[in-house]
């Protein structure tokens, strides 16, 4: 089995497997004609639970002719111009061409005898991000796996600089739109269940700073310890950006730390025309970025970034064996000493090889497609009477709900939304998403495609229109 390990000797093996895995995928891409096929679980599962993982094919032809049934038909591609639905963004070729290359030589980027050149490439990106932010010279960070874990690490820094005496003092802030991340954090970094505290949003998604204000205020009154307000740039469900020179101002006001959450927002800091979207974001002590979300790299491709490279001193931890405390005396760079990882992809070598190939401006005029792309699909919803659309866009997200003519009960209207959602995805013709506004069941659609046009968004709002058609018709033959 010698003959399977990638070494000098079989270098030409590799060649010829990966070369064909390429051709297959290729092949898939180019024939691709809808972003699903629609399968179902009951139609999936058989195939893949009769495979024995103790009977090897032996054969990478085989394994592969295996994976078209069970894998690639099926996957739900998120380069078709009609996938709309979640954070997914299509990828771009260098990218791809940055995990083939990682994969291979596979470096971790824990500790520098590991990794040596992808060290200094990590921190080179590291560097080159909190630029674009302005967060300062002492500023640092560390690629993650992901924005969850991105929060994650910032409040981990936030909860050891509030310095508390009791964890059940701290309290941490944040819209009630923000990412289901910062509740999660709190939990697990032993928080009470009341430390995050929810504040209201106004009718364009964006967290009210009066509100804030005085639950800052009501906090210190009560003897609590304001840990963290976390403002975010994107939320999820809208796209909304939190009014971050306000905050800003607040946080400094109550010396609390504050960290925004641009997991989605962070395109704009390779937008040419909307960089001053974000605005404020330069006085955050710490910042999630997902390259994965908004640059078009494959996942995954996170980072969390810090105005104060001491801070990340709270996630260092001195092994012997890997990275003993002599290190930092000999200024040996491990990056194991910033991270919550240890064994870690290096996965900065596919934004390097993004910037590299097409520049920061390339990846911002991709991104700011997109976000005039959204634009004219609010122009399109707010001109149709069939649906009813939220809020303005002011990323690339749009929130609507489809509004019968002759159907007032919203509960039904609900059910209408949902099974039109179900019914397009079993298509297969187009994938959306789905939220809920004020307890009502709404669809989302993101757009993260440069490649989608508005001629794609009206003809998959008459799709959804259709479907919830033809539920209120069958609804209420059943009812007669």
């Amino acid at each position: 089995m010698r003959s399977h390990l990638l070494n000098d000797t079989t270098a030409e093996r590799y060649r010829s497997s990966v070369t064909e895995g390429i051709e297959r995928v290729a092949a898939k891409l180019a024939a691709t004609d809808r972003p699903f096929t629609g399968v179902t679980v009951d139609a999936l599962a058989p195939a893949i639970d009769a495979i024995d993982l103790d009977k090897p094919l032996l054969d990478t032809a085989a394994v592969l002719d295996e994976l078209e049934d069970v894998y690639l038909r099926d996957a739900i591609y998120f380069h078709h111009p009609r996938y709309l639905a979640h954070l997914n963004c299509p990828v771009v070729i260098p990218a791809v061409l940055g995990e083939a290359i990682l994969s291979a030589v596979n470096s971790s980027l824990d500790t520098w005898d590991q990794s040596a050149g992808g060290t200094l490439i990590e921190r080179k990106l590291i560097d080159w991000t909190t630029a674009r932010i302005g967060l300062g010279e002492n500023a640092d960070g560390v690629f993650t796996s992901g924005g969850t874990q991105s929060n994650l690490q910032a409040l981990l820094l936030a909860r050891e600089e509030a310095k508390s005496d009791s964890f059940a003092k701290l309290r941490i802030f944040a819209s009630e739109v923000s990412h289901f991340s910062v509740k999660k954090s709190a939990k697990l970094l032993g928080l009470s269940q009341d430390a995050v505290v929810s504040i209201p949003v106004g009718h364009d998604k964006r967290m009210q700073t009066v509100a804030l204000a005085h639950e800052l205020e009501r906090c210190r009154k009560d003897g609590l310890v304001p840990m963290a307000v976390v403002a975010t740039a994107g939320t999820t469900d809208f796209g909304s950006i939190d009014p971050l020179p306000e905050i800003a101002e607040l946080c400094e006001q109550f010396d609390t730390w504050m960290h925004v959450d641009a997991a989605y927002g962070c395109g704009l800091l390779a937008s040419v025309k909307y960089r001053g979207r974000i605005d404020g974001i330069e006085r955050a002590d710490s910042v999630t970025v997902d390259y994965h979300k908004s640059f078009f790299q494959p996942v995954s491709s996170s980072a969390v970034l810090v105005r104060d490279a001491s801070t990340l001193r709270h996630a260092t931890y001195h092994a012997e064996y890997l990275n003993p405390k002599r290190m930092v005396q000999e200024r040996i760079p491990n990056q194991v000493d910033k991270s919550l990882q240890t064994t870690r992809r290096f996965d900065a070598l596919k934004l390097w090889m993004t910037l590299r190939t097409m520049g920061a401006d390339g990846i911002g005029q991709l991104f700011d497609e997109v976000c005039d792309l959204a634009v004219e699909g609010w122009q399109l919803l707010a001109a149709d009477p069939r649906f009813d659309v939220v809020v303005e866009p002011t990323l690339s997200t749009l929130v609507f709900r489809y509004i019968p003519a002759a159907v007032t009960d919203p509960a039904e209207i609900d059910r209408a939304n949902l099974y039109a959602r179900k019914a397009l995805f079993a298509s297969g013709d187009a994938v959306v998403a789905g939220t809920k506004v004020q307890g009502r069941h709404y669809l989302k659609f993101t757009l993260l495609n440069p490649e989608t046009t508005a001629e794609d968004i009206a003809a998959v709002l008459d799709l959804i229109a259709g479907h919830a058609e033809q539920y209120l018709g069958e609804s209420l033959d059943r009812a007669s």
